[in-house]
Order: C-alpha cells, then sequence, then structure tokens
C-alpha cells in the first residue's frame, strides 16, 4: 500500500468511524448491527480482507464472553447466584450506598491482580442477584462495577495492558521503566476517586431499571425444579476453579478463554444447566457488538486513522507547550482514543510520541506517559471502550448515552485527579 492509498484508507476508516459514532449515539438501529455493519463497511470499501472483517468473532475476548454468559447461567439455574445474593443483603442490608460501596471495592482489588474482563464477568451473575434479592435497581450498581473494574486495574503493571505497555516502551527507549506497584501512587488516587463519584452523582445519572425477566425466570425455574444442593456445589466448584485459572493463567500456561469455556463446558456436562439454557445464557448483543468493533479499532490502527488525530492534536499544542499542556493533551487525547479503538492500540500509538515530545521539550516523559496510561484505562463513556463496559450492557439495560451521561463527568474527575497527582510523582524536570 503507497502513500496515497494509505491515506485514503485512513480518511475512509474516520468516514466510517463518524457514521458509527452517530448510529451509536442515536440508536437508530441496534447497536450491534451498527458494529457489525461498520466492519462489514470497511470490508466493501476494500480497507479489511473479508477475514479481518469477521476476526473478531474468533476474538480470544469473544470467546472469554461467551464462556463465563454460560457459566453465569448456571449460576442461576443451580440457585447459586441466588443463595450467594441472598447472603451479601442479609449482611450489608438493601441500601443501594453500602452495596455499591461493597461491590467497587471488591472488584477494584479483583482487577488490580487479574484480568478486569475475567473480574467483570464472574461477579455480574452475583451482583444481579443480589439486586433482584434487595430489590434494588440493577443499572446503577452493573456500571459501577465496569467503573471500578477498569480503575481497579490502573493500580499494578499487570491489571491492564496498558501500564505493562507504558513500561516497555520506556524500557525500549533505554529509559528505566515503572515498578509493579508504581502505577498505585496513581492508582490509588483515581480508584477513590472514581467510588466517590460512582456513590454519589454517578448512580444518580445511571437509568434506574430493576433486574430483567430473564433473572426472575431462573429464580423460579430453580425453585419449581427444587434443585438440589449437590448441583449448586458443582456450580461453585467450576466457578472457583475458573477463577483459580484465570489467577494462575501465567503459571499453569491455560489461556483465560479456555478456562471460561472448559467451565462452561463441564456446567453443561454436569447437568448445571442444559444445552438450550446455555445458549439462551449468552447475550448475542454483547458479543456481536464485541466482535463489530474490533476489526474497527485494527483498522484505525493499520491504516495510520489514529495516527492522523494524534498527530493533529499534538499540532494544535504549538512550539513549546508547558508540560502540563502535554500531559493534558495526552490524556485527552489517549482517553478519546480508547473510547472506540483497543486502549492497548492506543497507548501503543501514543507512548513514542509523547517520548518524543518530552525530550524535544526538555522535561521528564514519565509523567507524560503515566498519564497516556492511565487516560486509556478511562474507558468510561461508550459501551465498546472497554470490555467491562460491553459485558454490562445487556443485563444493565443501557443505551448508549447512559455511558456518555456517567462517563464524561467520570474522565473529567479522572484528568483532573492526574493533573494534581502525577505531578507530584514523577516532576516535571529531569
Amino acid at each position: 500500500m503507497n502513500g496515497d492509498e494509505s491515506m485514503d484508507a485512513a480518511m475512509l476508516t474516520l468516514g466510517v468511524l463518524a457514521v458509527a459514532a452517530i448510529l451509536f449515539a442515536t440508536e437508530i438501529i441496534p447497536l450491534a448491527v451498527t458494529a457489525m455493519g461498520a466492519a462489514i463497511s470497511l470490508g466493501l470499501l476494500g480497507v479489511l480482507t473479508p477475514a479481518q472483517v469477521f476476526s473478531g468473532l474468533s476474538n480470544s475476548t469473544v470467546v472469554l464472553f461467551a464462556g463465563m454468559f454460560v457459566i453465569g447461567a448456571a449460576m442461576f439455574q443451580t440457585g447459586l447466584a441466588q443463595k450467594i445474593g441472598i447472603a451479601v443483603v442479609k449482611k450489608s442490608g438493601s441500601s443501594e450506598a453500602p452495596l455499591m460501596a461493597a461491590i467497587m471495592f471488591i472488584t477494584i482489588v479483583l482487577s488490580s491482580v487479574s484480568s478486569n474482563t475475567a473480574t467483570v464477568a464472574c461477579l455480574m451473575p452475583v451482583v444481579i442477584q443480589i439486586c433482584a434479592a434487595a430489590k434494588v435497581p440493577v443499572s446503577p450498581q452493573l456500571m459501577a462495577l465496569a467503573v471500578a473494574a477498569n480503575v481497579g486495574g490502573t493500580i499494578t503493571m499487570v491489571g491492564t495492558p496498558p501500564n505493562i505497555l507504558m513500561s516497555a516502551t520506556l524500557q525500549s527507549s533505554g529509559l528505566q521503566p515503572f515498578g509493579f506497584f508504581e502505577f498505585a501512587w496513581i492508582g490509588i488516587p483515581l480508584s477513590i476517586a472514581g467510588m466517590a463519584y460512582m456513590l454519589t452523582i454517578g448512580r444518580k445519572l445511571c437509568p434506574q431499571h430493576m433486574v430483567a425477566e430473564v433473572a426472575s425466570e431462573g429464580e423460579s425455574k430453580a425453585k419449581e425444579e427444587k434443585t438440589n444442593d449437590s448441583k449448586m456445589y458443582v456450580c461453585a466448584a467450576i466457578l472457583i476453579g475458573v477463577i483459580v485459572a484465570m489467577v494462575f493463567e501465567k503459571d499453569i500456561h491455560v489461556p483465560m478463554q479456555m478456562s471460561a469455556i472448559i467451565g462452561a463446558l463441564v456446567c453443561v456436562l454436569t447437568g448445571c444447566l442444559n444445552e438450550k439454557q446455555a445458549y439462551q445464557g449468552i447475550d448475542w448483543t454483547t458479543i456481536f457488538l464485541f466482535a463489530g468493533m474490533l476489526p474497527l479499532a485494527s483498522a484505525m490502527d493499520k491504516t495510520g486513522a489514529g495516527a492522523l488525530i494524534a498527530n493533529f492534536v499534538v499540532s494544535l499544542m504549538g512550539d513549546a507547550p508547558s508540560p502540563y499542556v502535554i500531559v493534558f493533551a495526552m490524556f485527552v487525547l489517549s482517553c478519546g482514543l480508547t473510547q472506540f479503538m483497543s486502549n492497548t492500540a492506543a497507548a501503543a500509538l501514543l507512548a513514542p510520541i509523547a517520548i518524543s515530545i518530552a525530550e524535544t521539550v526538555g522535561v521528564s516523559p514519565y509523567p507524560v506517559v503515566m498519564a497516556i496510561g492511565i487516560a486509556a484505562s478511562c474507558a468510561f463513556t461508550t459501551p465498546v471502550a472497554t470490555p467491562p463496559n460491553t459485558l454490562v450492557l445487556g443485563p444493565g439495560q443501557f443505551r448508549f448515552m447512559d455511558y456518555v451521561k456517567v462517563g464524561v463527568p467520570l474522565v473529567v474527575v479522572s484528568l483532573i485527579v492526574c493533573l494534581v497527582v502525577i505531578p507530584l510523582v514523577w516532576p516535571f524536570v529531569k
């Protein structure tokens, strides 16, 4: 592909992204249709090959989603989710704020040391059942779950891919990489700010939908069939086994999506749910929404569309911008890109640019690189920005604009926290 063809492909990709953004915001057509339509459009325009258009359907995260949806359905069918939910409600009461605080705290801790996607996938059925048992709206609790997973991932190097990438980029540039817990200096304040926001403003901006009928049907079926305790214990053992396998993924050399699928298969084989219930338990909107957006994100990266946006923003900063302007611009750019493309891709695109800018202006690259990494995890404003957001879309009965309403103020809060904390921990002076 020569220069002109590459530019044409980038402009076509930006055009498709713009149309997709409008359709997402208005929801004239279903979100999953828009996402798949965007991928197919890029195929018809020649930007992607047919194989690339449908590559999202075999993506490891999509497979992880499917497996965990089945395990979640098994938790409902056996009555395990209901039992956990009732137990939690008895201890914490049915007040929304204490429930949200407890859910967010657990999620932040788990997400800091394991995959935020897996954390949400494991906790979501429990949260839904807690809301059903406490008779409180499920939407604010699920939005809080997704937010907590995103901010919790920023606490350690392994919490989220952009953090690992930031350290690797520094190392490849001949600089000292960030330490494993060094991210906690900004990750913990960001997590506290995220909790405070969701417990006050955020939950009031969320829709107030109660648990959908699907969960109620599962509960009534469990009661009608008088599901024996043995299946509940089997389901609990499967869930614990899958979580442990995911936590020790690198040690046992079994990818987490494989653990999820094995867990789902064992749920069916042991009779925790039948094959039909397993298929019904999968939220296909989530699957196709995420699978459709992955090729678009890939196209933004490969065609240089993301780089065009980055270069445009960098050009607006002028010849000798102040360090705070650089951090502000890089945060906004990284956060903006990550709402529609992979946070890993956004961070990978911007990190080398940030180091170059910092060296040119004569400031330390550490605060700028850290701002990019953290901003890439501030993916709060669209359901396709990060897998946790996509996972809660269906069960929370959210619309696209719900994420915008809750997410934009939280991005502003996160930006303020970064502008205050990052220069204190990583000074601008070399």
